[in-house]
């Protein structure tokens, strides 16, 4: 039997070794406030006069310097020193606050030189993430002189906790959550709201197997419990959205199902506006809860199908179509009338109606694409950046997108994942609060929070 000395200093550095070990890998969050933040936060004060000369983030000015300039060589070999005060050109540092530590990263604000813009930062971020041997680096907030930088040191979105959906009809919601579903993890950590309140209309494209489905399962067992009305267009025969039918308050399989049922949203787009001018407000949540109109979300699958021509009478419809989504596009934001359009390929050659309708929808979601010019149709107007990491998405990595944010910048972000099994529970548990198509069409129709926070449709 070997007798082992616990007390042997060798011993005790393993022990620790190993407690350390264990410490990183079931605890990581802690692990990384207590010993290598405050390592990295020194590091990366001690190297920003190298990292910001190394990216273009210096500027050159004047300072007086007391300097010692060299004079002629005597014959006899003697330097003869000539000491002055003057000034010279040195290289300023943009000042940098204290770096804080955040779950996973950290996150520091920095001084603007003069002729600087928070642009500069934004577009030297991958240098600096470079430089500072971390995951990725954003510009997460801006005030006049000051620009704030978040620091990514472990990709967050590469293991999403799956979504769980709520299984009780009264599963409580918050009303500062109404039309703002949460569906997955921004790459900074936060969560990820589509919220309709903000950006009334979305864009949602991606590939076979890319997660545009199971974004769509997300969004629909977020909205469920909430008063709103979800109404479907699915030209695939209603394959895709028939499994939300008990949560669906009207769904169109064909062309002319679609051009009637559009016909009837801008009659009540139109019988919303003369609400609002009679009580004279300009939108409908400036009205009492109690007459307040139902939202209404349309979920369109597959939009490239709505424009698609065989021959005359189908152009004739794809232009009827185009102008009734557009008026939505234009007018709907004010009374309650919200966009969803999915597909898995956008492009200008589809027709004009398309580009106009795509110029009035600011939330775009790129999920992983075939073609070159989705990614441009969805993300080219907003960023060059956003395309490069649209196209590097990885197969290997279903649910992540490209996505703007409500500060107009664009993230990367992840849906969690959410069967299609999961989200038709969701639809039957909720089905109660389904509002009838009656109910969408009366303009005075609204919903009262009562005191436990549940909602309850008036009938």
């Amino acid at each position: 039997m070997i007798d082992i000395d616990i007390h042997h200093p060798v011993i005790k550095a393993l022990a620790a070794l190993l407690l350390l070990i264990l410490w990183r890998r079931w605890a990581p969050v802690s692990y990384w406030y207590l010993f290598v933040f405050p390592r990295k936060a020194v590091w990366l004060r001690w190297s920003w006069r190298h990292v910001a000369s190394g990216c273009g983030l210096t500027k050159k000015r004047q300072r007086w310097w007391f300097t010692t300039i060299p004079g002629l060589v005597a014959s006899t070999g003697v330097v003869r020193v000539k000491r002055r005060f003057q000034r010279v050109a040195v290289d300023t540092k943009p000042w940098m606050g204290l770096p804080k530590p955040t779950r996973n990263g950290f996150r520091i604000t920095f001084h603007l030189l003069d002729g600087q813009v928070p642009d500069d930062y934004a577009k030297v971020c991958e240098r600096l993430a470079h430089a500072w041997r971390i995951e990725a680096v954003r510009v997460v907030g801006s005030r006049p002189g000051r620009v704030t930088l978040q620091g990514i040191t472990q990709d967050p979105l590469t293991h999403v906790a799956p979504a769980e959906p709520p299984t009780e009809p009264s599963a409580g919601w918050s009303a500062d959550d109404l039309l703002r579903p949460v569906v997955g993890v921004l790459e900074t950590g936060a969560a990820w709201r589509m919220d309709f309140r903000l950006i009334p209309h979305w864009i949602n494209v991606g590939a076979t197997q890319s997660g545009k489905s199971n974004l769509l399962n997300a969004l629909i067992v977020s909205l469920s419990p909430q008063p709103v009305a979800m109404v479907g267009f699915d030209l695939k025969g209603g394959v895709e959205l028939s499994v939300y039918g008990p949560r669906l308050s009207a769904l169109a399989t064909t062309r002319e199902q679609c051009l009637d049922l559009l016909a009837d949203l801008i009659t009540v787009m139109g019988s919303r506006m003369l609400a609002c001018r009679r009580h004279g407000v300009r939108d409908i949540w400036q009205l009492p809860d109690t007459l307040r109109p139902i939202p209404v979300i349309i979920l369109i699958d597959e939009l490239a199908e709505l424009f698609l021509t065989a021959d005359k009478a189908e152009k004739d419809q794809v232009t009827r179509t185009a102008t009734a989504l557009l008026r939505i596009a234009q007018l709907g934001r004010a009374f309650g009338i919200h966009l969803l359009l999915s597909g898995q390929r956008i492009g200008s050659d589809l027709g004009p109606g398309v580009t106009a309708l795509r110029a009035q929808i600011g939330g775009r979601v790129c999920h992983r694409v075939n073609d070159p010019e989705t990614a441009v149709m969805t993300l080219g107007d907003l960023d060059p950046d956003a395309l490069v990491a649209a196209r590097s998405i990885a197969p290997e990595m279903p649910g992540v997108a490209v996505i703007t944010g409500a500060d107009g910048r664009w993230y990367r972000a992840r849906s969690g994942y959410v069967s299609t099994e999961a989200a038709e529970r969701a639809a039957h548990t909720f089905a109660d609060l389904t509002p009838s198509w009656a109910q969408v069409a009366a303009s005075g129709l609204g919903h009262e929070l009562p005191a436990n926070g549940n909602p309850e449709l008036a009938a």
